[in-house]
């Protein structure tokens, strides 16, 4: 059964997303920001920065941030000696500091790097691609149809001027001759533009912007399975329907205008939140593990709670085919690049293998970025790589964690208790002052008092000075801060901010630990262990406070007032 495409376009004016849903499920998201705009396929007059022959690269200041690094293989397009020689090249036979040269950005910046790019000039249409720096004609090999490919190779080789490379694409087959004739007329127009423009120009200059996100969605996605392309703004839907006009008429019948964000409608929002977690289920109760390092991302397959029904190895192989789909369909929506290895739950058939790599290359197959399987080892592991050219969708979306910084994992709370011990005591052994009062989340501040308050005298002998200690919820676990220093009086008056006598209004948060029919509220930090207040928590209360100690008070309840307005 043929798959049914929907593309999904919603603007504002801080993001443009797209999303492309395939029989009803999400497959891609696309987003374009102000601040992050894309710059692969843009065309630059750089200037040769830095020659770098133990790197046979050089390095090409186009205007951005960082330069640009330039590959010999992929500066021989226009800098190569003229005269044939048996090898190709190297950099410092083609380029030198200071010249000037026209390069086209193949991948964005990612971290430190710099864009990567080349010489090799390619102009995308609808319907082809002219490469105007070669003389080279090719067909996609998914037209299959070999009457079709000749009439195609016929129609372009006619039309095209002399010197300049095509590349027909995909949704060409079946076009009429008029379409593909003015699709080339624009692309050739476009490249005499260019030309012109380098020619004024001084280096570093932007010369030529690719497409935006819509004008993309139009030339590169709307293929004739897709069914709707629906838009959520008015002035976006008429641009979009007059660049339709220009670019394939029967594209505009295709486009709709919805008066919702549908990303909102269709609940794609939760969706992608779900696809992008680490761990992602599969439908028998499987799972994937996914995880990106430097140098490649490692996905691990699971049984998980799916147990079959015939045998071990019927399971197995079932799970390894439901997470071969969902991988191929995890790198489109992830926007995975380079290399990819993938652990397999061990299978012992070599049929079982085959059928699991044969199951991957087909789901792959839909994939518009170029992906190569490089085959299974005896280990169950599969290699691929799959084209870079952006940084992908989690780097987008998601910043590295300031507290593990992006390892993936943060200090236990027993750790964080150490490590503040150990700096409190060597921040009281240089300090003349009598106390001190920390904060700390309220998890490391238990652990730094210890039951009954063992932990923080020990810490008091030790050092020979008084220390309070009080619970922040605005604090993270990794975090804490020195709120006072001074005399013991005037710094355990700031660490105790209730008395004897005292009636407050406070928010039960939590069942007391031990004392469970107790219930625990915080004034500044500091605990408040409420009497029979188990069965109101989340509700605010007065009560009257009937003594107080160094790391709590106890209090007896008066009345209840209202929900909290934190728990309601």
């Amino acid at each position: 059964m043929a798959t049914v495409r929907q593309i999904l376009l919603s603007v504002a004016s801080d993001e443009v997303r797209a999303a492309v849903l395939e029989d009803g499920q999400l497959a891609e998201v696309l987003l374009e920001r102000p601040q992050q705009l894309r710059t692969v396929g843009n065309i630059y007059l750089g200037r040769v920065e830095d020659v770098l022959p133990g790197m046979d690269a050089a390095f090409v200041d186009i205007g951005l941030d960082r330069n640009a690094f330039l590959y010999a293989d992929d500066a021989v397009h226009c800098c190569a000696p003229k005269e044939r020689i048996e090898r190709r090249p190297r950099i410092e036979e083609m380029v030198r500091p200071g010249q000037q040269i026209l390069v086209q950005v193949e991948k964005e910046p990612v971290g430190s790097k710099g864009a990567k790019i080349s010489t090799a000039i390619g102009l995308p249409g609808r319907f082809v691609v002219l490469t105007p720096q070669t003389d080279f004609l090719g067909i996609s090999r998914r037209i299959e149809g070999e009457e079709e490919r000749s009439r195609l190779r016929a129609l372009v080789e006619e039309s095209r001027s002399p010197g300049h490379g095509v590349i027909v694409r995909t949704v060409a087959e079946g076009q009429g001759e008029a379409a593909i004739r003015a699709d080339l007329g624009f692309l050739e127009a476009l490249w005499e533009s260019i030309q012109e423009q380098a020619g004024r120009a001084l280096p570093p200059a932007l010369l030529h912007r690719d497409m935006g996100l819509s004008g993309r969605l139009l030339r590169d996605f709307m293929t004739d399975d897709v069914e709707s392309l629906l838009v959520d703004s008015q002035d976006e839907y008429q641009n979009l329907i007059e660049l339709a006009v220009l670019m394939s008429p029967d594209l505009a019948q295709r486009i709709q205008l919805t008066d919702k964000d549908p990303f909102v409608k269709r609940g794609l929002d939760q969706d992608l939140e779900r696809a992008m977690r680490r761990r992602v289920w599969l439908r028998s109760g499987g799972y994937l593990v996914i995880d990106r390092a430097e140098a490649l991302t490692a996905v691990d397959v699971n049984t998980g709670k799916f147990v079959g029904k015939e045998n071990l190895a019927q399971t197995i192989l079932q799970t390894n085919l439901e997470a071969a789909d969902e991988i191929a369909r995890q790198l489109r929506l992830r926007d995975l690049g380079g290399i990819i290895v993938v652990d397999f739950i061990d299978m012992e058939d070599d049929a079982h293998r085959q059928q699991v790599l044969d199951g991957l290359e087909e789901a792959v197959k839909a994939d518009r970025t170029k992906v190569h399987v490089l085959g299974m080892t005896k280990l169950n592991l599969v290699e691929m790589t799959r084209k870079r050219i952006g940084s992908g969708l989690d780097q987008t979306l998601y910043a590295p964690c300031p507290l593990c910084d992006g390892w993936g994992r943060v200090e236990s709370d027993e750790t964080v208790a150490v490590r503040l011990r150990r700096e409190l005591r060597q921040l009281l052994a240089e300090t003349a002052e009598e106390a001190v009062l920390v904060e700390a989340h309220p998890a490391v501040a238990a652990l730094l008092i210890g039951p009954g308050g063992v932990a923080l005298k020990a810490l008091e002998q030790e050092t020979h000075h008084s220390v309070f200690v009080r619970g922040s919820h605005d604090l993270a676990r990794g975090e804490h801060r020195v709120a006072a220093q001074g005399a013991r009086a005037v710094v355990e008056a700031l660490a105790r901010p209730v008395s004897v006598g005292q009636e407050v209004e406070v928010d039960i948060s939590a069942a007391h630990t031990t004392q469970t029919e107790d219930g625990i509220a915080r004034i500044q930090g500091y605990v408040v262990d409420v009497e029979q207040g188990a069965g109101l928590v989340g509700q605010r209360v007065r009560v009257k406070i009937v003594s107080t100690h160094r790391t709590y008070a106890r209090a007896k309840l008066i009345d209840s007032i209202e929900a909290s307005p934190r728990r309601r």
